[in-house]
């Protein structure tokens, strides 16, 4: 039975801890929570009851130390925020511990290096949580490239859409700060990136970006006529029936996380995604070349009136071509009341109703012959939606993730090579963080410049 302890305990985190005390039960013993915030602790106790755990010891993070002695653990789950990724995985691995940390795995170059150096050194091991590798569609597009369907890749072009729902949110809590998230070309984006490396078997070489805040942010707000004027949401005149605010008192999980516990740290996160302080983008251009000679064309656009993505390989023998709709409208709320999954980070925005749509298509278009659509397995509810946004964007990923995780390697077969190290970790890190240097240098740069090469291999010392 091996020991986990949860380091962050906001909304992720009760993705990996409800699996823990459910499906994995068995072989999988979660022994302590630490948090900067001691409410949020007590709010995942008390959701630990509801089903039928006893809670378990809470840790102030400056304990992290402590706790791993204390409670014998063997491996941590780091869900934090992301610049704070780094404190807890080195100290895990200098204690020999494993790791299972969120992506991004951290935000800068330098705790990249720290962590590279670390993982070599340690006879702990890390894994990155990259949930969308364990997607069935995502799957089967790497499938189907391995098997050279389109011969040698010459290059790609993926367009992502994080809808006025989604995309928002990035906006009103803590990612909104450049300094806590690097960006959602770091936050959001390692998950894409990561997939191209992943389906391609390739590294980034070259970036070069071009980025900006256009929609949200105090200036976006003003040009567009959307900003209302108010800091926060809940409790704001200023915000009722506004699509962009999120109301904290609505929803009771999202409560007891964060409306109730504000008086301990005083974080807050309902703010306006159009108030000031807004340093990350919301539309970023990228392309990137990888050591096969392939480029990506990229595009991230984070307040779209639809959500999904599209993907297009073009090869040797021909083209394939993904269409992910999750949703194909953002209907506009009769209230602020967020809706979904209690719990659930889908659960939570703003804006979502009944009635939207989603559907997947896989298209092989070899040369000389019909365009040939790829049979696509089911995923969540369907792959015409329906289900929970969050579980259908993943795919049902994160409980294959999780069984994954959980069960150890030997338990679970993992032909396509899903699971994810530091060294995947940081391969996806290094793309979005050379995009953010290209975009404020004005310049093509290289990774290497980055991260020393040699930290880049899997061998450890």
């Amino acid at each position: 039975m091996r020991r986990f302890a949860v380091v962050g305990t906001g909304a992720r985190a009760e993705t990996f801890i409800r699996s823990l005390v459910t499906n994995h039960a068995d072989r999988a013993e979660l022994v302590a929570l630490a948090d900067v915030n001691p409410a949020r602790i007590q709010a995942h106790n008390r959701w630990l009851g509801e089903l039928g755990h006893s809670p378990v010891p809470g840790y102030p993070a400056e304990d992290f130390g402590a706790m791993l002695d204390n409670e014998k653990v063997d491996a941590v789950i780091v869900t934090t925020v992301d610049a704070t990724h780094e404190r807890y995985i080195v100290a895990a691995l200098g204690a020999g511990r494993d790791v299972i940390t969120e992506k991004p795995m951290t935000v800068d170059a330098e705790s990249c290096t720290r962590i590279l150096r670390a993982a070599k050194q340690s006879p702990g091991s890390v894994a990155v949580a990259f949930n969308y590798r364990y997607n069935p569609v995502h799957e089967r597009v790497r499938e189907v490239l391995a098997a050279g369907e389109v011969g040698e890749v010459g290059s790609v072009h993926f367009e992502w859409m994080l809808d006025v729902r989604h995309g928002a949110d990035y906006f009103r809590r803590w990612h909104r700060d450049r300094a806590n998230s690097g960006g959602l070309l770091v936050h959001k984006s390692s998950h894409h990136f990561d997939l191209v490396n992943w389906w391609l078997g390739a590294r980034p070489v070259e970036v070069y970006a071009q980025n900006r805040l256009f929609f949200y942010g105090m200036r976006g707000g003003r040009a567009h006529g959307y900003d209302r004027g108010y800091d926060r949401a809940t409790g704001s005149a200023a915000a009722d029936g506004d699509p962009f605010a999120l109301d904290l008192t609505a929803n009771p999980r999202m409560r007891e996380l964060y409306y109730d516990a504000e008086g301990e740290d005083g974080y807050l996160r309902d703010r306006n995604v159009f108030a000031d302080g807004v340093s990350i983008d919301d539309d970023m251009a990228v392309l990137v070349r990888y050591d096969t000679g392939a480029t990506m064309t990229y595009h991230l656009t984070a307040y779209a009136p639809w959500e999904g993505y599209r993907l297009m390989v073009n090869g040797s023998r021909g083209r394939l071509e993904l269409e992910v709709v999750e949703t194909d409208q953002v209907i506009l709320p009769q209230s602020r009341v967020a809706t979904g999954a209690a719990g659930t980070v889908a659960g939570l925005y703003p804006g979502h109703a009944g009635g939207e749509a989603g559907w997947s298509t896989l298209t092989l278009r070899p040369y000389w012959s019909p365009p040939r659509p790829i049979d696509l397995p089911e995923v969540g509810g369907g792959t015409t939606g329906g289900g929970d946004p969050a579980r259908e964007a993943h795919g049902g990923g994160d409980e294959r993730m999780t069984a994954m995780l959980f069960s150890g390697d030997s338990a679970v077969a993992d032909p396509l090579g899903r699971r994810a190290t530091e060294v995947d970790g940081a391969w996806a890190l290094l793309t979005g963080l050379a995009a953010n240097a290209s975009a404020r240098e004005r310049r093509p740069v290289a990774v290497s410049e980055l991260v020393d090469p040699s930290l880049l291999s899997e061998a450890k010392e």
